[in-house]
């Protein structure tokens, strides 16, 4: 796996995550989802990610 197919994988698991306990839990879960889509959005433009240093951290490859 590379470090750009675990960043999509983690923020996938993440959003879905966040919106099911937005629903069952509390719905300020939602904001936690909104966090993780303006990360997205920034990183398209910025090419930086926390999450990718974590995963490069981890061992794995660029794509």
């Amino acid at each position: 796996m590379t470090v750009n197919e675990a960043l999509r994988a983690m923020a996938g698991i993440v959003v879905l995550v966040t919106l099911a306990l937005g629903h069952w839990v509390s719905p300020y879960w939602y904001l936690f989802t909104a966090f993780v889509g303006l990360n997205l959005l920034q990183s398209a433009f910025t090419k930086w990610c926390p999450g990718m240093a974590i995963f490069r951290k981890l061992g794995l490859k660029e794509g």
